[in-house]
This record gives structure tokens, C-alpha cells and sequence, in this order.
């Protein structure tokens, strides 16, 4: 199989640290050779380091997007301000 683009459903979710880490680096080799990927990750260290565009969603509706440094650096919708406000703590 050669495919064009990879869809990812929380690839990480009910995983333990050491299996998770392994995920994480095959998504990052294969972000490394160009490859298309969605993920969709409560992730967010490793969607800042990675993503090129971030889409933030609540109740099934995008609510903001835009690049790491765009979503993780301005005051942006008070949904997605609180979220990553939880992540802080």
C-alpha cells in the first residue's frame, strides 16, 4: 500500500507511556517524509511540535485554526483559551 494521505483517531488513547512514545515517533518519521496525515489527538505537546495547521473543535464544529505558533501563542476563542488553559496545570 502506498497511500496519498494517513487518517489518525486518537492513536495514542488508552495507551501506556512506553507505547505511546512509539507512536509518536512512527507519526513523526512518517511526517518526516512528506506523508499526509489528520490526527486527531488531545496530544498537545506533540500536535505543536508537529502539525503544520491545528483545528480545534467543540461539539463537532471548528471553532479556530491556524498554524502551532498561531493557536498555542494568541488569545484566540474563549473555548480553545480554556482548554489550554487545563493543560497548564
Amino acid at each position: 500500500m502506498k497511500p496519498n494521505m494517513i487518517l489518525f483517531d486518537e492513536p495514542t488513547s488508552a495507551l501506556d507511556p512506553e507505547l505511546v512514545s512509539g507512536i509518536l515517533e512512527t507519526i513523526r518519521k512518517l511526517a518526516d517524509t512528506g506523508m499526509t496525515m489528520v490526527i486527531v489527538t488531545h496530544e498537545m505537546s506533540f500536535a505543536r511540535r508537529l502539525g503544520d495547521t491545528i483545528y480545534f473543535m467543540d461539539g463537532g464544529v471548528v471553532v479556530d485554526s491556524g498554524s502551532p505558533t498561531e493557536i498555542f501563542g494568541r488569545s484566540g476563542h474563549g473555548r480553545l483559551q480554556s482548554f489550554l488553559h487545563l493543560l497548564d496545570k
